[in-house]
Formats: structure tokens, C-alpha cells, sequence
């Protein structure tokens, strides 16, 4: 993957839901969305994906009018179609029928420079006490990285 280029990441997902398994798919855009999307002008955090009808929907996916477009600009939250082959749709079909299972965009990358991918996991919404689980354990890791780099320098807490 040293040729792709990170266009967006949804942070907020990994505060959010425990990842459960992630796929790479592709992504139907018109041709003033790819430049916005070359510029880097996309918001995922609140985007989710769907099965309707036998396809993969993306949602809620935030992809600002190109600057320089006229009539042609789509509406930047527009349902947008998601290339997956039908054996992974019906595998997503099956994992999101369980219990509080949802298709949550991580993160946008143009491959080779040239295609708009997405990287969709499957995930589980955390409750607030995971949250809080989540926060301490980055503390202590926080703190535990500090201690050792104060001992390297030799500025022992003692």
C-alpha cells in the first residue's frame, strides 16, 4: 500500500464502536466528487453503509462541492453506490442481522492514485462504560510512556 494516499479517516469510529473485521470496497463518484475527494474535502464521521435492495449504500458521507464546479456539483450527502461482489454483500447481509452490528466507514484512500476506496468495517457500538475502559487504558499507556521516557533521560521521579 505504499502508492495510496489517505484522504480521510474516521477517527471518531474507533472511539465509538469496537471493530470487529474491516474490507476494502470501492466507491461510485461523479467527476467533480473525485476532485473534491483528490483535495481531501471529505467528512466521514458520521457516515454508516447499508443493503438496499441487493446493493451496498454509503450514507451520510460528507464530500464538499468542488470549488470550481458549476451545475454539475451533486448534493454532498448523497446516498453513494459501494463495488463490492454480491458474495460480500450477502456476507454483510448476515453480520449485520445480528444484534447491534452496523458498516461503519474508517477511513478514504485513493488507490494508485487513481480510485476512491473505502475501508468499511464491520463494528459493534460501545456503551458508555467501554468508553470509559477505552479512556483509562490510553492513560495508563500515556503515562506508562512518559515514565519510561523520563528514565531514559534520567530524570527519576524518586
Amino acid at each position: 500500500m505504499p502508492d495510496d494516499k489517505t484522504v480521510a479517516q474516521n477517527r471518531k469510529a474507533r472511539h465509538e464502536y469496537f471493530i470487529l473485521d474491516s474490507f476494502e470496497v470501492g466507491i461510485v463518484l461523479s467527476g467533480t466528487e473525485i476532485k473534491s475527494v483528490r483535495d481531501g474535502r471529505v467528512n466521514l464521521k458520521d457516515g454508516f453503509a447499508a443493503v438496499e435492495r441487493g446493493e451496498l449504500w454509503l450514507y451520510n458521507v460528507h464530500i464538499s462541492p468542488y470549488e470550481k464546479g458549476t451545475i454539475y456539483n451533486k448534493d454532498p450527502l448523497r446516498a453513494r453506490k459501494l463495488l463490492v461482489h454480491k458474495a460480500e454483500i450477502r456476507r454483510f447481509v448476515e453480520k449485520t442481522r445480528e444484534k447491534g452490528l452496523t458498516l461503519v466507514p474508517l477511513k478514504m484512500y485513493l488507490k494508485e492514485g487513481r480510485r476512491a476506496k473505502i475501508e468499511l468495517a464491520v463494528a459493534k457500538g460501545k456503551q458508555l462504560h467501554d468508553k470509559r475502559g477505552s479512556a483509562a487504558e490510553r492513560d495508563a499507556e500515556r503515562e506508562m510512556s512518559r515514565a519510561l521516557r523520563r528514565r531514559s533521560r534520567g530524570e527519576d521521579d524518586y
